[in-house]
């Protein structure tokens, strides 16, 4: 991944010559690794943490300490692997972490200032609205399909969970729980296949690209460059 910044000048000529601003422009993108396996592992870990709650495995007292682990652990990773997100150029990595960022971290906030077991109608419409935000950035990652799919499966998990806040139905607690575990084995399958991508600069396991996405691990620099002027922080304006 790659990060770019414009820098643009226009040099003058004291003959009375000149050269235009993009005679002159540089561009510099400087690699980095992929932030979203740690973005996934921050959402495995907060994924189980309330799944083990809503299914039971854990008294509800223990919720307080699942939501001091989720915000110690997921909360800054999610953060962080927005962050880098957008200075890799990956739009989708940046919006879906960060909205994974702000709905993990007021749900811990929320979970930690309750009493224990209780459900919150305030939170449930936190989560429903949580799960049609990631359906933006999942309908932007078309080109890779493991990390659309963890996207479109964390939405449903946010749905379900909205749904047992609201209504504080224990089938729906249940239906949330198994859909955080599925979700879970998704983001784990999802990170694993991401870092060995990254580490070995080849597709180890399978991540379903496809169309713009089936030939980043195989271009050319120039294939991968071909639009930078397009992109945010190198155009005028965003």
């Amino acid at each position: 991944m790659a990060r770019a910044g414009g820098q643009a000048g226009q040099a003058g000529d004291s003959r009375g010559g000149g050269r235009s601003g993009t005679d002159v422009s540089r561009v510099v993108v400087r690699p980095m690794g992929t932030p979203l396996p740690l973005g996934f592992l921050g959402l495995f870990v907060a994924t189980v943490g309330f799944s083990a709650l809503q299914l039971g495995w854990l008294p509800p007292e223990q919720g307080r300490n699942v939501a001091l682990g989720v915000l110690a652990l997921t909360v800054p990773t999610q953060l962080v692997s927005s962050l880098y997100g957008f200075l890799a150029r990956d739009p989708v990595a940046g919006t879906g972490m960060g909205v994974l960022f702000g709905t993990w971290g007021a749900a811990a906030l929320v979970t930690l200032t309750s009493p224990p077991g209780a459900a919150s109608a305030g939170l449930g419409v936190l989560f429903l609205a949580a799960g049609a935000a990631m359906l933006v950035p999942a309908a932007a990652a078309l080109t890779k399909l493991t990390a659309a799919g963890v996207m479109v499966l964390t939405a449903l998990r946010f749905w379900l969970t909205g749904l047992a806040e609201l209504t504080g139905d224990p089938g729906w607690k249940t239906a949330a729980g198994v859909a955080g575990l599925v979700l879970a084995a998704a983001a784990l399958y999802a990170a694993l296949a991401l870092e060995l991508e990254d580490a070995n600069h080849r597709t180890v396991l399978p991540v379903l690209r496809r169309g713009a996405g089936r030939d980043v691990m195989t271009g050319s620099i120039d294939d991968e460059l071909e639009n930078i002027s397009h992109e945010a922080g190198v155009r005028k304006q965003l």
